[in-house]
């Protein structure tokens, strides 16, 4: 959690601040906040600041308060957490103009909170002690707090203007500011920001966080309470019927100048220069039934919040994250068995098969010798099930939890059984019983077999960077039943005995996948070039050539990491020798590959220009021959269509494919250093904010 250390600073403990005294400061402090009461008045004097940062760049101006990979981990620790059935849902149909549904939303987001706070406090904190926290609706009239049924029963349901969840206090029921966790603005106008590329409020709605999270802040800096982590940080939430977001705010009120007689130009110079603002992405927190989405992305930006505010009154819990999140393994296995799903263990055997019996509700191992089943009924892996290989003489272990296919053959996404939040490819071979009558399987043999050994080649040399994918493991499935395998090698009479397994990382989206489902955008061509040809100059030092370039075998890696990036995979038709022969494909292969059976030092990069050609929308003619393909390339080259298609994205790529078409067919090298610094100087005027020059 940002912000300053826990317990180093206690608010109100009478330090001096700066020059001023203690006491005058708080006098101050006071008096600023007594007149600092008009949320427009702030936004007005924040509206030259807004302009300024909006106009930037299309890319999100603020960063997300929470990365991916802790919301991954939260999400896991949430798995055993019992959340409350919520009674009052908001209707899908949000109309300010309606009382009737504005107050159902007022009293669906109190429950809302009320459930998540319980749920939270139970879960980390104790399960035994009452919950020291409530929840009410802050109205606009007195900044004070009322239950959502009493306001809106005593007529005070068009002043309300927030609700909060605050530290319990009988001596004020009505709540104070500095016992405030967390504040909900429901604001109707929030769900355009769904499809908001650079993920910013508008100026009326951030300027109203701004407003009552500064408020919150001056609060404590008053207040008498020991808070037990950072005062400095503020989550407000923004929500309405369907969709919500979090917005994190985070400074040193000292450093506010507090003056009495202008308080919102300074408010207003505090934030523009003394203020950290996080804003997280709006998702589904209900769905159109009005139900609680708890397991969703936008819950759980905001019970990821809400978890931190508690924190900050509490400290740190009795029960982390991590603790509760380890359990994760466990509580997967458990609900993989009740669904009849399969089991992990090892017991002499990999694979096992289950059969639910009628009259026991058990699940009972029915021993493979018992039952004749085909190879390929048994590699037929779905969803759920668990193979386990030797590596090495080490057993790993691993479920499946996606089933792929690249229209080709057929591989998975799976999980080691010690790290199921781990994913990784895993790609099948053929059994070796099958290799010789089936001929077709050979794609597999390339697959598999030819891209360990390559992949093994690249880890002894050394060659290793995040475009390349890396090996993980591999070996012989270990299959059901005892086996036989003689002891001079070879394998036993088992259908599935020998058959090779690879497992690889990291996992990502082919671009043949984003490009069919229109998700490949032009901005990504650029990064898609660099990371592909810096794969190409990692293994060009060991003369090594990939060969098979294709949309196929390019994937976008997005999961735990802040910038997406390409890794270059299908290293089973690589180059080693003069003896090898890359893979032969129509539309993507090299002139000279087509030509001669052979690559050129500027092969795999023409592979790549075709396919980024493909990626930005180039249309691909329907190719039946070699002397076709040919035919299509030089009539591309010659009229420049291929260079004026990847002139409209960027110059960059325009350039690069004039530079590789002089290349193509000589023996000349690629001058990878150059090309790698032109590209990676537009994607660092990208990441500044600045546009491609897309003209051509």
């Amino acid at each position: 959690m940002e912000g300053g250390s826990p317990g180093q600073e206690s608010v109100g403990s009478g330090t001096k601040r700066s020059s001023v005294s203690s006491g005058s400061r708080s006098r101050n402090c006071k008096d600023f906040l007594c007149r600092f009461s008009d949320s427009e008045i702030l936004t007005t004097k924040l509206e030259d600041w807004f302009i300024s940062i909006s106009e930037k760049s299309k890319k999100p101006v603020f960063d997300v308060p929470f990365e991916l990979i802790e919301l991954q981990k939260f999400d896991y620790a949430l798995e055993g957490v019992a959340f409350q059935q919520l009674v009052r849902m908001p209707n899908a149909v949000y109309a300010s103009t309606s009382d009737a549904v504005e107050a159902t939303a007022y009293l669906a987001i109190e429950d809302f909170l009320h459930a998540s706070v319980k749920a939270l406090w139970e879960a980390f904190w104790s399960h035994d002690e009452p919950m020291p926290f409530s929840v009410a609706c802050l109205y606009n009239g007195n900044l004070k707090f009322y239950q959502a049924e009493k306001a809106i029963t005593n007529g005070k349901l068009e002043g309300l203007c927030a609700t909060g969840i605050l530290l319990n206090n009988p001596r004020h029921p009505h709540g104070k500011w500095d016992h405030i966790l967390e504040l909900a603005l429901l604001r109707p106008d929030i769900r355009s920001l769904v499809s908001n590329s650079n993920q910013l409020p508008s100026l009326s709605v951030l300027g109203e966080a701004l407003f009552y999270a500064l408020r919150i802040l001056l609060s404590r800096s008053l207040s008498g309470l020991n808070f037990s982590l950072s005062s400095k940080t503020v989550f407000i939430l923004l929500v309405d019927s369907q969709y919500g977001g979090v917005v994190k705010v985070e400074g040193d009120i000292n450093k506010l100048d507090f003056d009495v007689n202008n308080v919102y130009d300074s408010a207003a110079e505090w934030i523009t220069k003394h203020c950290r603002i996080a804003v997280s992405p709006i998702d589904r927190i209900w769905n159109k039934l009005g139900n609680a989405n708890w397991g969703d992305i936008g819950a759980l930006h905001v019970l990821f919040a809400t978890f931190h505010c508690i924190m900050q009154f509490a400290g740190l819990p009795k029960h982390s994250i991590e603790d509760l999140a380890a359990d994760h393994g466990s509580r997967l296995q458990t609900r993989r068995v009740e669904r009849h799903l399969g089991d992990t263990k090892v017991n002499g055997n990999g694979l096992f098969r289950f059969q639910q019996r009628s009259v026991s509700p058990e699940i009972v191992e029915v021993q493979d010798e018992s039952i004749k089943i085909e190879p390929e009924e048994l590699m037929k892996l779905v969803v759920g099930s668990a193979l386990w290989l030797d590596d090495s003489n080490f057993q790993k272990g691993y479920l499946i939890n996606e089933v792929l296919n690249n229209g080709e053959h057929t591989y998975y996404i799976a999980s080691p059984v010690e790290d199921t939040r781990k994913s990784l490819f895993l790609y099948v071979g053929s059994p070796p019983s099958q290799l010789e009558p089936a001929w077709e399987d050979m794609n597999l043999w390339y697959q598999v077999q030819r891209q360990t050994k390559i992949l093994t080649i690249m880890k002894q040399k050394g060659l290793s960077c995040k475009y390349l994918p890396q090996l993980s493991a591999s070996g012989r499935i270990i299959h059901p039943g005892q086996c036989r395998r003689p002891s001079s090698g070879g394998n036993c009479d088992h259908p599935l005995c020998g058959t090779p397994i690879l497992v690889t990382s990291p996992v990502g989206e082919t671009v043949a996948d984003m490009v069919s489902e229109g998700r490949f955008s032009l901005d990504e061509a650029i990064r898609c070039c660099h990371d592909c040809l810096s794969a190409l100059c990692t293994v060009s030092s060991a003369g090594i050539r990939h060969g098979d370039i294709k949309p196929e075998n390019v994937i976008c890696v997005r999961s735990g990491v802040r910038h997406p990036y390409f890794v270059l995979i299908g290293w089973g038709h690589a180059i080693l020798e003069d003896r090898d022969r890359p893979a032969m494909n129509l539309h993507f292969s090299s002139s000279y590959a087509l030509q001669e059976g052979k690559l050129c030092s500027a092969s795999d990069a023409e592979s790549l220009v075709y396919m980024l050609y493909f990626s930005c929308g180039g249309a691909l003619p329907d190719l039946d021959s070699v002397e076709g393909a040919l035919q299509w390339r030089e009539t591309s080259w010659s009229r420049r269509t291929i260079q004026q298609k990847l002139g409209d994205v960027s110059t960059v790529l325009k350039a690069f494919a004039d530079y590789i078409d002089s290349l193509c067919g000589t023996p000349y090298p690629i001058d990878y250093d150059i090309w790698l610094k032109r590209l990676r100087r537009n994607l660092n005027e990208e990441d500044h904010g600045k546009e491609i020059d897309t003209s051509s």
